[in-house]
C-alpha cells in the first residue's frame, strides 16, 4: 500500500490519464453554473472561495449573491463600513472570514490600485489568504497553473494515493501538495481544479463515497482495499473545551432591546450582541452600574449551546426587564437600542438571531422558557 513515507511521485502515464479521466468527467457531471462562475473574475472568485471555507455550496449561493448586489466590485467594498460588511455576512458564521475580506479589500484598494493582484505571492500577503484560495482565484478566474488543496481535494488525493495520516499534519499536506502540484496540468487548470473540487463534494464525499460513479476508480488505491472511508485519516481526538457565559435581554418599557458591538476581534468580531456577564455574574449590580437602576424583573430562558470549531459555548440568557433606565447612559459609542419589531440591521451571530426572533415572536412581556 502507498504511503506519505514511500509514496513517489506518479509516472507521466499516469498523470495525464488521471487528468483526463477527470476532465472528461467534469464535462457531464460537474458544477458548470454556479453564480461565481458566471463572469469569473478575480474579486467575484475570491468572495466565493471565501465564503465556501467550511460552507457548503448551498447555503453560500443566496449570500454570494446577495454580497455581489451591495459589494459588486473590490472599491465599493473597500468603501463600505464593516458593519454593512458584517450584516451581509449574518448567519454564515466564521465571522473572521468577513472581517478578513474587508481588510484585504482596502489593501488592494491603497496597495494595488483597485485591482485584484495576479501574483500568487502577492495574493497570498492579503489578509484571509493562504495558499489554496490564492491558487483557486488565479486558476479558476485567470488561468494560471496553481495546485490547490481544499477539504474536497485532500479527500480525492488521500483515497486516490491512500495516504496515510492526518492531512493536518505538515509533513503530510506536505505530501498532498506535492501530489497536486503533480498533476496539476499546463493547459487547463482552472478546468482541473474545479473538476477535483466537484468530484470531491458531488462523488469522493466524506461518508458512502459513490465509487461506481468515480472516473478514477481504477487507480484508486482506497478503493482497492475496500478502505474509502478510512481516508483522510481524522484528527486525533482531544476532549473540546466548554465554556458558560450569561447573555442579558435587556428590555426597556418600549420594548427596545439594548445591544453592544463586541470587540473587532476575538469570539463574534464587530458583530452586534447582548451584554455578557460569567455565569455567576450579579446581574443586580450590572444594572445599576450601566442603566442605573435595578431591574424590574429577571427571567430565565431556556439554556443553549453554540458549538465553536475549538470550544463549545453553554449559553444561558436571562430576559431583564428594566423600568426606568438611564438610556443616555447606554447610547453612543459601542451600545445601541434595537427595536425588534422593525426589520433587522446590523451584523449579529446566530445565537443572538434566534434569541431576537423568540423575543419578538413572545412579545414585550414574554416569559421564562
Amino acid at each position: 500500500m502507498r504511503n506519505r513515507e514511500t509514496l513517489k511521485l506518479p509516472p507521466q502515464g499516469e498523470v495525464e490519464a488521471f487528468s483526463r479521466l477527470l476532465l472528461a468527467w467534469s464535462a457531464t457531471g460537474g458544477r458548470t453554473d454556479l453564480p461565481w462562475q458566471r463572469d469569473p473574475t478575480p474579486y467575484r472568485v475570491w468572495v466565493s472561495e471565501i465564503m465556501l471555507q467550511q460552507t457548503q455550496v448551498a447555503t453560500v449561493t443566496p449570500y454570494f449573491e446577495r454580497f455581489m448586489a451591495r459589494f459588486p466590485d473590490v472599491s465599493t467594498l473597500a468603501a463600505a463600513p464593516l458593519d454593512d460588511v458584517l450584516e451581509l455576512w449574518s448567519g454564515l458564521g466564521y465571522y473572521a472570514r468577513g472581517r478578513n475580506l474587508h481588510r484585504a479589500a482596502r489593501a488592494i484598494r491603497d496597495g494595488h490600485g483597485g485591482v485584484f493582484p495576479e501574483d500568487l505571492e502577492a495574493v497570498m500577503a492579503l489578509p484571509g489568504i493562504g495558499r489554496s484560495t490564492a491558487g483557486a482565484v488565479l486558476s479558476l478566474s485567470l488561468g494560471q497553473r496553481h495546485p490547490i488543496l481544499d477539504g474536497n481535494v485532500k479527500r480525492v488525493l488521500c483515497r486516490y494515493f491512500a495516504v496515510e495520516g492526518w492531512p493536518g499534519r505538515s509533513a503530510v499536506a506536505g505530501r498532498l501538495w506535492q501530489l497536486a502540484e503533480a498533476l496539476t496540468p499546463t493547459g487547463t487548470p482552472g478546468r482541473f481544479n474545479q473538476a477535483m473540487m466537484d468530484l470531491g463534494a458531488i462523488v469522493c464525499v466524506r461518508t458512502r463515497p459513490r465509487c461506481g460513479e468515480c472516473p478514477l476508480r481504477a487507480g484508486c488505491a482506497a478503493r482497492a482495499t475496500g478502505r474509502m472511508e478510512a481516508f483522510p485519516h481524522r484528527k486525533p481526538r482531544r476532549p473540546k473545551p466548554e465554556r458558560s457565559v450569561q447573555m442579558l435581554i435587556l428590555q426597556d418599557p418600549s420594548g427596545d432591546l439594548l445591544l453592544e458591538q463586541r470587540p473587532p476581534q476575538g469570539i463574534w468580531g464587530g458583530l452586534l450582541g447582548f451584554p455578557e456577564l460569567p455565569v455567576n455574574g450579579d446581574i443586580d449590580a450590572w444594572c445599576r452600574e450601566h442603566a442605573a437602576e435595578s431591574p424590574g424583573r429577571v427571567t430565565r430562558l431556556a439554556p443553549r449551546r453554540h458549538v465553536f470549531t475549538h470550544f463549545m459555548l453553554h449559553i444561558h440568557p436571562v430576559r431583564v426587564f428594566l423600568n426606568n433606565p438611564a438610556r443616555r447612559l447606554m447610547e453612543g459609542g459601542r451600545w445601541v437600542w434595537y427595536n425588534p419589531r422593525l426589520p433587522r440591521t446590523g451584523g449579529v451571530s446566530a445565537p443572538v438571531a434566534r434569541l431576537l426572533d423568540e423575543i419578538g415572536d413572545s412579545g414585550q412581556e414574554g416569559g421564562a422558557a
